[in-house]
């Protein structure tokens, strides 16, 4: 495992591979009594998982103060943290299992995160989070419209969501609406992969999201910007 990680994450340290070795095998252990991953190959985890999260490192300052919506085992916000600690991480799932999951792998791989319980229109709407974070991530959580909905009013004016995704030829078309009543802007950045297409799409907060965003639990899956 330590060589696998070793040639699949450049520059990472013996101190993150002991992390990551770590972080497996608590994913694997509690996998058997609930569902994490379908990915327990450790090859498959290291590239689908590991290698996939640190898609937006290089783009996360020292210190950033950064929201992981929906990142039910820990994906992208713990691999992240793990290359680099000084971020300050909150991660943000409605299923209290998940987290209590998350809670165990900060303590054994001694990192530190805050841990919410919300559904992401609550936490979008709640005054101490609302616009008060650098940087969002979320990865396989919903389709860009309504990603947009739900991590675009967290973010700072000048702030920046980070959506993992896979093509997204047909996707981004479906956005516009959204960028447009969210004020923001995308680009996208395609990331190296050998099993299908990846990219990030990078999303900027040009203006304050208005009050009516995001709206209650369940309707941007129900009716997308």
């Amino acid at each position: 495992m330590h060589d696998l990680l070793k040639n699949t994450i450049p520059n990472i340290t013996p101190e993150a591979c002991d992390k990551f070795v770590a972080y497996y095998e608590l994913l694997i252990e509690w996998n058997e009594k609930m569902n994490l991953t379908a990915i327990t190959e450790p090859k498959e985890v290291v590239k689908k998982h590991f290698y996939d999260s640190l898609a937006a490192l290089p783009y996360l300052s020292d210190g950033a103060k950064i929201a992981d919506v929906g990142t039910g085992a820990g994906f992208p916000a713990i691999p992240l943290l793990i290359m680099n600690p000084t971020l300050k991480i909150t991660l943000v799932d409605s299923l209290q299992k998940r987290l209590t999951f998350l809670g165990e792998v900060l303590k054994t791989l001694d990192l530190s995160a805050e841990i919410v319980h919300a559904r992401a229109e609550d936490f979008g709407r709640d005054p101490k989070y609302r616009a008060s974070f650098d940087a969002v991530v979320s990865r396989a959580v919903a389709s860009l419209p309504v990603l947009l909905e739900l991590t675009v009013p967290l973010l700072k004016v000048g702030g920046k969501a980070y959506c993992y995704k896979g093509d997204v030829s047909e996707e981004l078309p479906t956005a516009k609406s959204a960028l447009h009543l969210l004020h923001t802007s995308a680009e996208t950045v395609p990331i190296a992969s050998d099993y299908g297409a990846r990219t990030l799409v990078i999303c900027t907060k040009n203006a304050p999201t208005p009050s009516t965003y995001p709206r209650k639990a369940g309707m941007p899956a129900k009716k997308p910007l």
